[in-house]
């Protein structure tokens, strides 16, 4: 499975260019707030497919006929391109997704594995460079990093880390117990990865203790190259931009319209934080079962 986009390639428009972006709850947030200063001539609309999560309990199936429900409505809305910024959507439906609309659609799993192998030593067959990847259950049950990863020639032990994303939810990206749970996890994963020299933040959710992560390497004594995924791939759909929509239509600052299928409320007082800035409108849609 790869991340490239469609062969239909849109026209360039004199509107100014729409982006959707698309996750099963909050974390896609992060990725918002890293494309809004790297495309600022745009308008975003995002969705929080918060009714329907989480999603990586549910089979295959199911998360390939929810992303795509999702992914068409933000089409139906105007966008000229999709960002899935949902680890679990993006390893297990983006194909799906990809083939439903005709528009580009970009996944975050690619990306972080391309900022990877940016960031690390020229790998060879008889020294690859090693990867640990952090990422919700789903994610490593899905091995979809561990394959993007080994096709550009790295070697990629994955770690699933249950409990994270409950407790950035929580509000507590700095606090003692997030900094125990870490070290917890780490020092399992170094433990079986001795050589591990560059880790990868497989999840939306962990921008947001990148710090805590630090400090727990910092504890241990093993410090590594953090690649942050949201924001890798907000770099790579900023290329995309260039690639597919050359002259789009300026506009002053962007704009972003908010949509959630379920709990307005919680995505409000969530997604501030995400995001860095209030979320303070965010619209109710109903996408079915």
């Amino acid at each position: 499975m790869t991340e490239s986009t469609n062969q239909t390639q849109p026209p360039t428009t004199t509107k100014p260019l729409t982006i959707g972006v698309f996750d099963s709850g909050f974390g896609g947030l992060t990725v918002l707030r890293a494309l809004l200063p790297l495309i600022p001539n745009a308008h975003y609309i995002y969705l929080g497919d918060t009714a329907r999560l989480p999603y990586g309990s549910k089979s295959r199936e199911t998360i390939a006929r929810y992303a795509v429900s999702s992914a068409k409505f933000l089409h139906e809305q105007g966008a000229d391109l999709l960002v899935i910024a949902c680890n679990t959507a993006t390893a297990l439906a983006l194909e799906d997704i990809q083939q439903a609309l005709p528009i580009p659609v970009i996944g975050v799993v690619q990306p972080g594995a391309h900022a990877a192998l940016a960031a690390s030593t020229q790998p060879t067959p008889d020294a690859p460079h090693h990867v640990l990847v952090l990422a919700t259950a789903a994610t490593v049950q899905s091995h979809a990093y561990t394959h993007a990863l080994n096709a550009l020639g790295l070697e990629a032990c994955e770690k699933a880390c249950p409990l994270l994303v409950p407790l950035v939810e929580e509000g507590w990206t700095n606090h003692p117990v997030t900094d125990d749970v870490l070290k917890i996890y780490l020092t399992e994963a170094l433990a079986s990865a001795p050589a591990t020299q560059t880790l990868l933040l497989g999840c939306t959710h962990y921008p947001l203790i990148e710090p805590a992560i630090h400090r727990t390497l910092a504890s241990i004594n093993h410090p590594l190259t953090i690649i942050d995924s949201a924001a890798a791939t907000a770099r790579a759909t900023a290329a995309l931009v260039t690639e597919h929509f050359p002259n789009p239509a300026t506009i002053d600052h962007p704009t972003t319209t908010f949509y959630a299928t379920d709990s307005i409320e919680k995505f409000q007082r969530l997604g501030s934080n995400f995001l860095g800035q209030p979320v303070t409108e965010v619209n109710l849609v109903d996408l079915g079962g």
